[in-house]
């Protein structure tokens, strides 16, 4: 038996946002953000036309939610607060949601749980959105104003906070392809999007430190690893572009202060270069995170191009396609490879080529449709299947640590069951089963099982 056990103070936890988990959509103050707005419109993108409307009633009943957390030992949560909630006109605090989540954090510390709380999760205000969204420099100013008020509020309890979660994601499904609104095709907004994003992270980063408060601020970036199907001249450059896109064009800047030259010129070439305002780098340059989540879910892995896109509009896709590994394994739910040491190959690059900054496993987790199926007598999800997934990769983040990379803290995806997006909740990826028409919880296996690691801080 190996025993893989973990630091002293180790955070373990799960990771959540507001908009996936709190319900109330539009109750007690809150202005609509893009996926209300969206829903409202066109309802059939959602899977079974499940809406954001009431989500998992985290809103309701996140007293007990907590005291779940702890039932099973967490000693760390990550939630979003929702920019349309504090702030329902951009402006003016809504003090139903100041109380809402003043009793949530003092509920989590009340518990032992320690909050790593996020700003940003895809959710727009669509009064934002309609000034241009991340395409605009007054909603940059207006996630300043955002950030500046959360660290006023609840900034002497929380000491953990994160800018952005997943960055590239609101780029990637919202101005790369049609799967989140504004559903726009288009490379060039999409770089400003990109940039806007890192340069709002950057002034809210410079913002906190301003502030004088006793803690750290991060920002959250889901890496997937870019692996090439060969040492081919070509295939390794079609893997060097896409971790350009994908990992160092938000990586860099956020730790290092500045983007890879190579990502500059080859958006310069392609006439993709956003509009940069005086001071901008300098922003970018001197206002870099405390610390870094990362978020694992799959690796991605790439060939050079071999058939030319027939298509005028530059895309990433015109710099390389996907290959499909023969050995690789699958979740067929998610249509994700599972690659475990993918997370060890991170580590050691974090260690090895960004100043080894104390980062984190701010998501890991594992979506599986339909699982009511593994529910046995007791109620109880059986699931073997997460709990291999969680071990595994475990395993590969031990040895990173082993070989001295900085990680303070492994979270999964999720507490509970929650809507995702336009998945709705067709997988389900909770520590705990949430009954949708009942909204009641219960603890699956790999909720039990996690709840064993995080009391014996580790695992054999």
């Amino acid at each position: 038996m190996t025993t893989y056990q973990f630091p002293d103070g180790f955070l373990w936890g799960a990771a959540a946002s507001a908009t996936q988990t709190e319900g109330a959509a539009d109750v007690d103050g809150k202005a609509k953000n893009i996926w209300d707005y969206w829903f409202e419109i066109e309802p059939e993108r959602f899977h079974e036309g499940v809406g954001p409307q009431e989500t998992s009633t985290f809103y309701k009943n996140f007293q007990a939610d907590i005291e779940r957390m702890k039932a099973i030992h967490l000693n760390s949560f990550r939630p979003s607060i929702s920019w349309s909630r504090l702030l329902p006109d951009g402006t003016n605090v809504n003090q139903q949601a100041v109380d809402f989540y003043n009793q949530m954090f003092d509920e989590l510390l009340a518990h032992g749980v320690e909050p790593i709380v996020n700003l940003y999760h895809f959710d727009m205000p669509m009064h934002f959105q309609e000034k241009g969204g991340w395409e605009s420099r007054e909603v940059v100013e207006a996630f300043n104003h955002y950030a500046q008020t959360a660290f006023d509020l609840f900034g002497d309890r929380v000491k953990k906070w994160t800018t952005f979660n997943e960055p590239i994601v609101p780029v990637e499904m919202g101005y790369l392809n049609d799967f989140h609104y504004p559903c726009v095709v288009d490379m060039k907004r999409a770089v400003a999007v990109a940039f806007h994003s890192m340069l709002a992270s950057a002034k809210a980063v410079q913002s906190y430190h301003q502030a004088g408060l006793h803690g750290e601020i991060g920002i959250i970036l889901n890496l997937t690893p870019s692996y090439p199907r060969s040492h081919s001249k070509g295939d390794m450059e079609a893997a060097k572009i896409a971790d350009l896109f994908f990992n160092r064009s938000f990586l860099d800047p956020s730790v290092l202060g500045a983007y890879p030259s190579e990502l500059v010129e080859l958006l310069r070439k392609y006439e993709l270069l956003p509009t940069i305002e005086a001071g901008d780098l300098e922003i970018i340059q001197q206002h870099t995170v405390d610390f870094l989540g990362v978020n694992y879910y799959q690796p991605r892995r790439v060939k050079e191009r071999e058939t030319p896109i027939q298509t005028e509009a530059i895309l990433p896709e015109n710099f390389f396609e996907p290959y499909i590994w023969p050995e690789r394994r699958m979740n067929p739910y998610r249509g994700w490879e599972i690659y475990e040491k993918g997370l060890y190959d991170i580590a050691i690059h974090i260690k090895e080529n960004y100043g080894n900054i104390p980062w984190y496993v701010a998501e890991n987790g594992m979506g599986v449709e339909n699982e009511e199926r593994f529910i046995d007598d007791s109620g109880m999800v059986q699931d073997d299947y997460r709990i291999e997934f969680y071990k595994e990769h475990l395993k590969w983040l031990h040895k990173g640590m082993e070989e001295g990379s900085n990680c303070f803290g492994y979270h999964v995806w999720t507490f509970m069951d929650n809507w995702s997006w336009l998945n709705a909740y067709k997988n389900r990826y909770g520590l705990y089963r949430v009954d949708l028409r009942t909204q009641k919880r219960y603890v699956k296996q790999s909720g039990k099982w996690l709840g064993q690691v995080a009391q014996q801080n580790g695992f054999e």
